[in-house]
């Protein structure tokens, strides 16, 4: 396992190091941020800067590319107005699935309502369902469904937020708090091809309830 305490000072002390006071934020997000990490798990790191070019994204790269574990790293890189602008819908999870390591995203925090999650439940579900059938029908594939199932706890997340305005990022938490159907979303993880059909109907069949159930009127 990385020590990410220690791969977060490098980290920040790089992107000192090539953009200096124009960085406005950096965070974490992902298993990392949720003490979920296992062995191979990705780095999700968030930097946001006073503006983003093409400049920046290959000075950013440079940066990464010196950095131990790099085959690891993804996340999330803006500019700080495209971000304020972003889908409100979306900026419910990155809002507060990020865990802040220098500056803060405050400003973001009034920008989302209700109506957002809401939304985020709906589009959520919709994609959900699109992605099942498809996969069903066509590609047959484990991980697509595996990823389905990934993508199915963010939707349960705005969920839960939409049922108590609390957002609940584990999934030991999200299984404390759900219904049967929901609990098994929440912790699905590997599973063999003889369950391939039957997590696929189970996927179908929650997200059909939430696009009728929060379909916009």
């Amino acid at each position: 396992m990385i020590d990410m305490e220690k791969w977060l000072q490098l980290f920040t002390e790089q992107m000192d190091r090539y953009f200096g006071d124009r960085l406005v934020f950096i965070g974490l997000q992902g298993s990392y941020a949720r003490g979920e990490a296992g062995e191979g798990s990705d780095i999700d790191t968030v930097v946001i800067f006073d503006h983003l070019d093409g400049e920046d994204l290959e000075r950013y790269r440079q940066a990464v590319d010196e950095l131990p574990h790099r085959e690891l790293l993804c996340g999330f890189v803006s500019g700080i107005e495209e971000l304020e602008h972003w889908n409100r819908s979306e900026l419910l999870q990155f809002y507060f699935d990020t865990t802040p390591i220098r500056g803060s995203l405050e400003s973001l925090r009034p920008l989302i309502r209700a109506e957002d999650a809401r939304r985020a439940v709906h589009s959520g579900a919709c994609g959900i369902y699109h992605g099942c059938l498809h996969n069903f029908l066509h590609e047959r594939s484990e991980e697509i469904l595996r990823g389905l199932y990934k993508e199915a706890r963010f939707v349960l997340q705005a969920l839960l937020f939409c049922r108590t305005g609390r957002y609940v990022r584990t999934k030991a938490e999200m299984a404390a708090m759900t219904e049967e159907l929901e609990k098994a979303i929440a912790t699905a993880a590997d599973f063999s091809g003889d369950q391939f059909a039957q997590l696929s109907e189970q996927l179908l069949k929650w997200a059909k309830k939430l696009i009728c159930e929060y379909a916009e009127v």
